[in-house]
């Protein structure tokens, strides 16, 4: 008996335990769900904002404008071949093609062979207008001896400007080296005054006529001029037997520029003489030059011939040194620098800088917790960034930290 009320008492005490148990679990879970109004407001509120800063710099600020330009040669131009001097009415055909794109020229190089005759090229300023012969005068007869000299063979005591006897003797030199036989024109030779006849001559008697003269002949049909050397070949659009006519080929020399361009509302950044990075993304290399000239394009019209195309401007740049004759015909990447500081300035990012209620620019400082109010002049801005000077005697130097923004985060259950 005795021993049976002791586990009876051992089982009500254990009852009692869990119970208490259970009761202590829950009245933590009611604490866990039941909150004060001041704890719950606690939970609700949005959690301090992130103050976002940026460093101050000591850094170059530059204001450029990126856009494309294509590499050209200073001087292009487009071969036809007119009709051919001194020559019977025919067929013109091309009958050797001496060529290829990317040749390197030189003075009294063939180019072509149509009909039978060669077309040169030579250095000179002005497109050959007329044919010339001996007894001619002009600056075209002075441009030709320029070239004849320059390319090996030289015109004696001919006066600049008059094809005289050293001028032919040059002309014919030259087609002996590019292995043609000069061109000639027959003209007639005036006979020097008869003497009077006496009593005793035969009244039918006449002064014997002389032969005509044939007279080395330059036909400006045989002759491309270009303004310097070396020359390239950029296209050939002609084969041995097509019909000579236009645009058989075109040749570019002078040294390599670049021309890009740039809508109206641009055009107002770029002036002549500001400074260009040239990026070549084939090459990977950067070059330098200037803005040498902005002009306004003609007008385009878009397709169906109604409306113009967009206003655009032409920006031709000078290399500051030759390019590469490689990248010709490239698209390059053109940065034009349209203002820049002098040196490094004490900088800022544009998002640091405001205007408060009072009228003053200023940024603000921030170290740790605190912050503090500088008032400053603002420069040169660019590339994101603007160039500012502390002012009434405050101090800022590259390195503090300004406040650019905040960024509020999100709460928990929040988007």
């Amino acid at each position: 008996m005795r021993s049976r009320g002791l586990a009876q008492r051992r089982k009500a005490l254990g009852f009692l335990v869990l119970a208490c148990l259970v009761c202590t679990g829950a009245g933590a879970g009611a604490a866990l769900l039941i909150k004060s109004p001041a704890q719950v407001a606690a939970d609700t509120a949005p959690p301090p904002p992130d103050i976002l800063t940026a460093e101050v710099e000591d850094r170059v600020i530059s204001q450029a404008l990126i856009t494309r330009g294509k590499v050209t040669a200073s001087q292009r131009t487009d071969i036809s071949s007119g009709p051919r001097a001194g020559e019977d009415a025919g067929r013109s055909v091309v009958t050797k093609v001496r060529s290829a794109p990317g040749r390197k020229l030189a003075a009294g190089q063939v180019l072509l062979e149509v009909s039978g005759r060669p077309l040169f090229v030579l250095e000179g300023a002005v497109p050959a207008y007329r044919d010339l012969v001996p007894g001619k005068r002009g600056e075209d007869v002075a441009q030709l001896q320029a070239a004849l000299r320059g390319s090996g063979h030289p015109t004696g005591n001919d006066l600049s400007g008059v094809f005289g006897r050293g001028t032919e003797r040059a002309l014919t030199s030259l087609y002996r080296s590019i292995g043609y036989e000069v061109p000639v024109t027959e003209a007639p030779v005036i006979p020097a005054e008869a003497p009077r006849p006496d009593a005793s001559a035969s009244p039918a008697a006449k002064p014997e006529e002389a032969p005509p003269r044939a007279l080395p002949t330059f036909p400006m049909s045989e002759v491309v001029f270009v303004r310097s050397f070396p020359a390239y070949v950029e296209e050939v659009r002609t084969a041995v037997g097509d019909e000579a006519g236009e645009n058989l080929l075109s040749l570019s020399s002078g040294e390599l520029t670049v021309e890009g361009s740039v809508t109206p509302q641009e055009k107002g950044m770029i002036r002549a003489g500001q400074k260009v990075r040239i990026y070549s993304d084939t090459a990977g290399r950067e070059f330098s030059g200037e803005v040498e000239s902005v002009a306004l394009q003609r007008a385009t019209v878009k397709d169906g011939g109604e409306e113009p195309g967009e206003q655009k401007y032409t920006v031709k740049v000078t290399p500051s040194r030759p390019l590469p004759r490689k990248l010709n015909g490239e698209n390059v990447q053109l940065t034009v620098v349209a203002a820049s500081s002098r040196g490094k300035v004490l900088a800022v990012p544009s998002s640091a800088v405001s205007t408060g209620a009072d009228g003053l620019t200023s940024v603000t400082e921030r170290t740790g917790r605190k912050e503090r109010r500088i008032p400053v002049t603002v420069g040169v801005s660019g590339d994101g960034y603007v160039e500012i000077v502390p002012r009434q005697g405050a101090r800022l130097e590259a390195g503090a930290r300004v406040v650019v923004g905040v960024h509020m985060r999100a709460t928990a259950g929040r988007p």
